[in-house]
């Protein structure tokens, strides 16, 4: 199974955000030698606990020390954006890390309504017209006449990246295989099961010029340690940002000794629906975890976020992982 990597670059109690900015390439370096097959970055605005605000940006940062990973946005919320400059920007990226770039787009904002008013957020029914003016510009669909036919898109001689469409509960799943793209199904956060909306993107795919067949990422959210009581310790931080999370607080990841002595307890009822889809564990645990999750979504890649107050836990957790799946290792540019 190939495997890959959503990062969000948490903030922490000790870890500022410039911190987590600064050290993305910590974990980018890492998964390109242990043998991941893509790197994605989110797009979230106004969370304590996200640094990730500019996948571009952090993909522009990342790709200049890294080898062969596939490195892209998971995705680019396009209601915050404009078409053109999204072609200018990752046909940029494209240009200068060739076969390494991917596009995800969201229908979604990413973030709370008043953020999204100060980002001149786009209403979710525009998002249709401006994923065809995306496209537009990108294959040179628009209708004859259109103004916008007449605007020169540079970098001239570069593919937009391979699209594809993020989806969380199967709204954009028969828009994603009716245009040919891949299908991102975002289960590291949505409790609506992904088997429907991954079933409806298969049976609606027609093929494009970068999709001859209908690809399926699945993402989850997963922490592994040497051990199922270690996983359980170090999960509590995640869990109680995520319950308050789903009670729109949103705050720096914690230590699990911060936990502790906030008084806060993981049972059932504290936890929520997004806590509950957090996989934990020992490596196997884990690895049976998503290879059951992604039987029953028929993905063919997982792409997994971890979150963890200590960064060291969190590579940690992913090199477990690697193992575990057997991913082969490349050599790092100075051992080459």
């Amino acid at each position: 199974m190939k495997l890959s990597i959503l990062d969000v670059l948490p903030v922490t109690s000790q870890r500022s955000a410039s911190l987590a900015l600064r050290s993305a390439s910590e974990l980018a370096a890492l998964a390109d030698h242990l043998g991941y097959t893509r790197l994605w970055y989110a797009e979230h605005h106004g969370m304590a606990s996200i640094a990730s605000t500019s996948p571009e940006l952090l993909i522009a940062h990342v790709g200049a020390m890294t080898q062969r990973i596939r490195l892209g946005a998971g995705g680019v919320m396009l209601p915050n954006h404009v078409p053109l400059r999204v072609v200018e920007q990752y046909r940029t990226l494209a240009a200068l890390f060739p076969g390494r770039v991917d596009l995800g787009i969201g229908r979604a904002s990413g973030t709370d309504p008043l953020t999204a008013k100060a980002l001149r957020a786009a209403s979710g029914d525009r998002f249709p017209g401006l994923m065809r003016e995306l496209l537009g510009f990108e294959r040179g669909q628009f209708p004859a006449g259109h103004p916008y036919a007449q605007i020169l898109i540079n970098p001239t001689g570069v593919a937009l990246p391979p699209i594809w469409m993020l989806g969380s509960s199967g709204g954009s799943a028969e828009l994603a295989g009716a245009m040919g793209s891949g299908y991102a199904f975002a289960g590291h956060f949505s409790p609506v099961p992904p088997a429907l909306a991954t079933h409806t993107y298969r049976r609606a795919f027609r093929p494009s010029p970068q999709f001859s067949e209908p690809r399926v990422i699945l993402a989850v959210h997963a922490l592994c340690a040497e051990s199922d009581d270690e996983a359980k310790r170090l999960a509590m931080p995640v869990l109680y940002s995520l319950s308050l999370l789903q009670r729109g607080q949103s705050v720096v990841v914690l230590s699990p000794e911060e936990v502790t002595r906030a008084g806060w307890i993981p049972s059932p009822a504290n936890i929520g629906p997004m806590g509950q889809l957090l996989i934990v564990g020992d490596r196997a645990r884990v690895r049976a975890a998503i290879e059951r999750a992604a039987a029953e979504a028929a993905a063919d890649e997982v792409m997994v976020m971890t979150l963890s107050h200590d960064p060291t836990v969190r590579l940690r957790s992913y090199e477990l992982l690697a193992e575990e799946f057997g991913l082969t290792p490349r050599a790092s540019a100075t051992a080459s």
